[in-house]
């Protein structure tokens, strides 16, 4: 049976993560710079100008540490209505003085639950009150800040060189069979985009590929690039090993891997493309 302090550590940790990316959309840096001064949430326009009169008027980071602090305590109460706990644990993730987080580790392995249906109403409440807020402003999609946390460093090469040459080649391998029926996959997605954008472990290109089009980042379409581009692609190992496991006369389906529409924003956003 689920004991309820663990409960009430996941209900902490779920209101906290949504508080800091509220506060981060406030535009307040990391240690002793803070950007922005027109941010509010019902109540915590006042709040805000006060953190942001501490940086102008060149209080230390602990100052403004402190200062971050209680506006926290602030928008948790009174404008979401968290708990104390999350308080604690929004609090404790603000830099101190030398730069360095205070978070405590939250316990590996917990068993993990689903939101209740309250706890979705209020957040979704709050982001409705963000929408209709004149002062409230986002430069870019709040989810740019998650996936970037969760790229590799060879996804960002993936990325960059997507960004850079746009779609590219893959292949599906099938066995061969009369008009089509009873074609089997033998191997699907088959690309060197990993290989050619100099991936360091291309033994986990395919996991690579996989977590990129899971983000939203990447997409296989139907629809082939430049027929001469596959020769290439058509005769790496990777794929001779599928045509010959497929058997006598395989078929090969020509597709294309590409960046979606927010992949290449994400792109344009996060990274710096060319020279």
């Amino acid at each position: 049976m689920e004991r309820s302090s663990d409960v009430e550590q996941r209900q902490i940790s779920n209101e906290a993560r949504l508080i800091r990316g509220v506060f981060r959309a406030a535009g307040l840096a990391a240690g002793t710079v803070v950007r922005g001064s027109q941010w509010a949430v019902e109540t915590t326009y006042e709040v805000t100008k006060e953190i942001t009169q501490a940086a102008l008027d060149g209080e230390s980071s602990a100052d403004i540490a402190e200062r971050t602090g209680n506006a926290l305590r602030s928008i948790a109460r009174s404008a979401l209505g968290v708990t104390e706990g999350s308080v604690r644990e929004i609090v404790s993730y603000v830099p101190s003085s030398n730069g360095a987080s205070q978070q405590a580790p939250i316990g590996i392995g917990a068993p993990m639950r689903s939101a209740s249906s309250a706890e979705l109403r209020r957040r979704g409440d709050a982001l409705l009150a963000r929408s209709a807020d004149v002062y409230f402003t986002e430069d870019v999609h709040p989810a740019y800040d998650r996936i970037l946390d969760e790229l590799a460093p060879d996804e960002a090469r993936i990325l960059r060189f997507m960004a850079l040459n746009g779609p590219q080649p893959t292949v599906d391998v099938r066995t061969n069979r009369p008009l089509g029926i009873g074609s089997e996959l033998v191997t699907g997605d088959l690309t060197s985009v990993p290989e050619q954008a100099g991936v360091r472990y291309p033994d986990r290109a395919r996991t690579y590929l996989i977590n990129l089009n899971r983000l939203g980042l990447t997409q296989v379409s139907d629809d082939p690039v430049v027929l001469s581009r596959y020769m290439v692609l058509e005769v790496q190992p990777v794929v001779e090993a599928a045509l010959k496991k497929a058997g006598r006369a395989p078929k090969i389906v020509r597709k294309s891997l590409r960046l979606t529409e927010f992949g290449s924003d994400f792109c344009n956003t996060c990274f710096t493309i060319g020279n």
